[in-house]
């Protein structure tokens, strides 16, 4: 056994392995308060809810009280290995600022009350819009990507069949929702094509805008094992910033913000002009080849190099090491999903895998990343406004199908436009069409772009605003209603990964004073608005979490996301992936392993829409492609981004994460370790622009954009030139002892990806000034993705704070 300070190296030791092994096993343990594995009771399972990886652990209980937590070796996803942020961040589960009872306004304060005041609140302001013209249109539900999908099932039937709005979204939205607009519009509907294992048999790596060592660090493992090991695979990184990944590669193209497409569609240009292609699978399992080929054409590597401002050699290399392989692997994340035309950049990464047929067979493997652990049910249950079962909301025997699942009338779930996105029921708000906007799990006072925007519209007296989440985060504290939630390890339900692996999380421990988990809070509400169906009976008829996810088989049963095979039982075994059914009991590894894909007209999720303008094809207009069961190869000229640098505002932003904090801090700002580790916001600056402004490390500085300002600590580092970096996840109910004005979202821009609608919060225009002496305060300490030390390296001794204190051990085997 071996003792490992997490804090100083998040990724621990590594555990090497060839092409073809099983990647071995490493169990990672966090116990507190000087616990060891004879105090615990009972270990629970589940799996981690503070990133998208899927990490299977479980749940050490002492004395009724979460003691700590430990990786599972037996399972498919992270065999036993747990991300720095699973091995602390449980701990915010006893913080004592976490809501205990339902809060309710009057005047300007929140004050405390029972449940049956707040919800009887809710409901005669429900059954009060409901009665007048129109009523459904005035109400809005924005959720999250952490909930569980019973949860986000029940809340979608709710929205769709019981109150029949098209206003419901998640904060999915600002993560995930071009991960699944690129794989509809690709592939035919949602789902990863690929599975993990990939890593273990791939000869080269693709990272487009995905810093995984921080987003998904246990995936991370899995690639460094795989090129500490014979044979590695070799990887191309394309990220602005010298991050951990960047670091490793063997080719890395920093890219200027919102150049994403020029540069797929210069190395797609290389690859066919090189015959480096699958004729053969093109020919047989694609659409659009020849479109494909006429638009590229336009986009030489010198132009490229020039549209991106990189080297044309390190493009050429990055084509030839995409071009030669035989198995290649790519992940796409943020740096594209949050930039400038993000369906076309990540349609276009699929195009590479298309032409060069690797996909569906081990190595060849294509994730377009979660940013969230339960995105992907929020997608596959319609809670994000899709419809459940990955259905095509154009498509009326899909809509018939739900209708006769929940035995409502036709007209009553709503499908008659696409279904209103995020940035839209803001919008809708704002205007005061939504009446009730209730929020569940989520911040967007701190996530949302153009921040102070989004907090007028929350504060608006004629707006009735619910949140329910687990402490008065900055949205709660604008509510009319606050409802005190359950969270993961206080409840019981299932979530499923980026591979499709689904879990199960147990309840292993009661939530804290009357918390109640938010599947009963929807019950709850669906129970007290009495919704029926058409033969008057009670519209939700289940009662609890397996029940519901029972009652979600049916629903899934026949689509693509087929969980018809999978129990309780099963789940507690370990991960499966789906589908699973009668024909894959043991679930599927990979699809489209016979190159036939889901874009049949019947069966597909969605009838297309143009990349550039995010107008919807009609079904007549995507009928006559005649797809066959072939995928689409999407092709879309470059354009430059809605914002870019002037004379006032000279250097771009661009924002993302560290490997120490998650979304909004709610849960991985109440853990120490995490706190120390990474306790504030800082700029990254490059050393020649921080040389030609004056700034210094440490320095105080402030960036400004036309909406608002952010100030912190410069870190002078590789950051390319032209372009800053804020971490986003610093809000300001904290922020007592910290720098005012540190959301990164005060500087963004309210602008979205035409297709997914996702914002774009990595392109705005910024200027830096330099705030005066850093009175000979320290910089904040550095962490792996700024001007950080590699793992390993010296880091201060201010970066791990009290982990020192803590018992974190790793067990290689």
């Amino acid at each position: 056994m071996t003792v490992v300070d997490r804090i100083a190296d998040p990724w621990g030791p590594r555990t090497p392995y060839g092409p073809g092994e099983s990647w071995p096993a490493r169990v990672d343990t966090f116990l507190a308060d000087g616990h060891t594995d004879a105090d615990v009771d009972r270990w629970v399972p589940s799996a981690s809810i503070l990133h998208s990886n899927g990490d299977a652990m479980d749940i050490a209980v002492h004395d009724g009280r979460i003691v700590g937590v430990r990786g599972r070796p037996s399972d498919r996803i992270n065999h036993g290995r747990l991300d720095v942020k699973d091995l602390y961040g449980w701990q915010a589960n006893h913080s004592p600022d976490r809501l205990r009872h339902p809060l309710v306004r009057e005047g300007d304060r929140l004050v405390e009350t029972d449940w049956d005041t707040a919800m009887g609140r809710i409901v005669a302001r429900s059954t009060e819009l409901l009665a007048g013209p129109g009523g459904w249109g005035h109400f809005g539900f924005y959720t999250s990507g952490q909930l569980f999908l019973e949860e986000y099932y029940t809340l979608s039937v709710i929205g769709k069949a019981g109150i029949g709005t098209p206003h419901m979204d998640g904060n999915t939205r600002l993560c995930t929702a071009t991960a699944a607009s690129a794989l509809k519009a690709s592939f035919g509907t949602d789902g990863q094509p690929g599975s993990y294992t990939d890593v273990d048999h791939c000869d080269a790596m693709a990272l487009w805008g995905h810093n995984v060592a921080e987003t998904q660090s246990v995936l991370w493992m899995r690639m460094l094992d795989r090129r500490r090991g014979p044979n590695p695979p070799a990887m191309l990184a394309v990220d602005p910033r010298a991050t951990p990944v960047a670091r490793e590669a063997d080719v890395h193209l920093a890219a200027r913000n919102g150049t994403n497409l020029a540069l797929l569609n210069g190395l797609l240009r290389e690859l066919i002009r090189r015959g480096w292609y699958d004729e053969a699978y093109v020919r047989a399992h694609t659409v659009g080849f020849e479109e494909l080929c006429r638009v590229v054409e336009d986009y030489p590597v010198r132009r490229v190099a020039e549209i991106c401002d990189v080297p044309a050699r390190d493009v050429a290399a990055a084509a030839e090491l995409l071009g030669t392989c035989d198995r290649l692997l790519s992940t796409v994340l943020q740096g594209f999903y949050q930039s400038n035309q993000a369906t076309a950049a990540s349609c276009a990464v699929s195009n590479l895998h298309l032409i060069r047929g690797m996909l569906g067979r081990p190595g060849a493997g294509l994730y377009q990343m979660n940013g969230q652990p339960t995105a992907q049910n929020n997608r596959e249950c319609g809670a994000d406004g899709d419809l459940p079962g990955l259905r095509n909301w154009e498509n009326p025997e899909h809509v018939a199908q739900l209708a006769r699942l929940w035995n409502v009338d036709v007209d009553t779930i709503p499908h008659w436009s696409p279904p209103t996105h995020a940035m839209q029921i803001f919008r809708y708000a704002e205007q005061g069409s939504i009446k009730l906007l209730w929020i569940s799990a989520t911040n967007p006072a701190v996530s949302l772009p153009d921040l102070a925007r989004v907090r007028r519209i929350l504060a608006k007296p004629e707006l009735f605003l619910v949140v329910q989440d687990l402490f008065l985060t900055e949205t709660a504290e604008l509510a009319d209603v606050v409802l005190p939630a359950a969270t993961w390890g206080e409840k019981t339900g299932t979530f499923t990964s980026v591979d499709r692996t689904v879990h199960i999380s147990d309840r292993a421990v009661d939530p804290p004073g009357e918390a109640r988990p938010d599947l009963d809070i929807f019950l709850d509400y669906a129970r007290r608005m009495d919704f029926r169906d058409r033969d008057g009976n009670p519209l939700i008829p289940w009662s609890d979490p397996e029940s519901a996810f029972e009652a979600w088989k049916e629903c899934s049963r026949g689509r693509p996301c087929d969980y018809t095979g999978i129990a309780y039982e099963r789940l507690r075994g370990g991960g499966i992936q789906w589908p699973c059914n009668s024909e894959h009991p043991d679930g599927t590894e990979r699809l489209y392993t016979d190159g036939v894909f889901n874009t049949d007209p019947d069966y597909c999720e969605t009838y297309g829409q143009d990349l550039a303008t995010g107008a919807e094809l009609l079904p007549d207009e995507y009928r006559a492609k005649e797809p066959r069961g072939r995928a689409f190869l999407h092709a879309t000229p470059y354009q430059p981004s809605p914002e870019v640098p002037n004379d006032e505002y000279p250097l771009l932003l661009t924002t993302g994460r560290t490997v120490y904090q998650f979304h909004t801090r709610t849960k991985t700002g109440r853990a120490t370790q995490l706190v120390h580790a990474a306790p504030e916001v800082w700029v990254e600056v490059n050393p020649a622009d921080a040389d030609r402004l004056g700034v210094g490390e440490g320095d105080r500085v402030r960036l400004e954009s036309p909406r608002g300002v952010v100030r912190a600590r410069a870190r002078v580092c590789g950051v390319r030139p032209g372009v800053v970096f804020v971490p986003f996840h610093y809000g300001y109910w904290d922020a007592k002892d910290a720098e005012p004005d540190r959301a990164a979202n005060e500087l963004t821009i309210t602008a979205w990806d035409p297709v997914s609608k996702q914002p774009i919060f990595k392109v705005a225009a910024v200027r830096l000034v330099r705030e005066g002496d850093s009175g000979g305060r320290p910089a904040p300490a550095p962490t792996v993705g700024g001007s950080a030390p590699v793992a390993g390296a010296a880091v201060p001794a201010t970066v791990g704070g009290p982990a020192a204190e803590a018992t974190s051990t790793t067990e290689g085997s």
